[in-house]
């Protein structure tokens, strides 16, 4: 802690610091998180992390990326853009995307059960076919123009309004659960 007059001042985050931490992992980034007062756990939060390695962290520019098939369990795609990346067939298990752009991107067949798509902006993404149970899609997440037939949506927590738009445009049976699209999203 340093002592400027009167004013004690705590160490700020690497965000705050003006600063930004190296691209890869490595020693010196450790130590840079270090320095700044970030202890190991959060040192790995902010490096971001997931199968596909430390190099996918927050804020990434992945637009057009193919993951397509890939195993990404976990994967922290936390406020990345993402705009039409192909993740068609991959297995994003519990992956985070809260926050990101995934505008038009392709997540057809996808295994994204328990996934993370808090604030995220799924307009004009496909969905057709993905296992999207247990999902998470609180606050503004967007689903404009989505394509969700065949999507299993069992325990997704929708609000109303959002369970309205994609009952309108619901249909098909997810072809790995077997379950009815409109069955998964409780529509009347």
């Amino acid at each position: 802690m340093a002592i400027l007059g009167a004013l004690k001042l705590a160490p700020s985050p690497p965000a705050l610091a003006g600063a930004a931490p190296p691209a890869t992992s490595t020693p010196a980034r450790s130590s840079f998180l270090r320095n700044r007062g970030v202890d190991g756990a959060r040192a790995a939060w902010l490096q971001g992390g997931g199968p596909y390695g430390k190099q996918v962290t927050r804020g990434q520019d992945l637009t057009g990326k193919d993951f397509s098939g890939l195993t990404l369990v976990k994967q922290d795609f936390k406020t990345s853009i993402l705009r039409q990346a192909n993740f068609k067939g991959a297995n994003l298990l519990g992956a985070s995307f809260f926050d990101a752009d995934l505008t038009s991107a392709d997540l057809s067949d996808a295994d994204l059960r328990g996934t993370d798509f808090s604030l995220a902006n799924l307009t004009k993404t496909n969905l057709s076919n993905a296992n999207l149970e247990g999902a998470l899609v609180t606050g503004n997440t967007s689903f404009k123009g989505v394509n969700i037939t065949g999507a299993d949506f069992t325990d997704v927590p929708l609000r109303d309004d959002q369970r309205e738009y994609l009952c309108k445009i619901a249909d098909g049976v997810n072809s790995t659960t077997g379950n009815p699209t409109k069955e998964t999203l409780f529509c009347s």
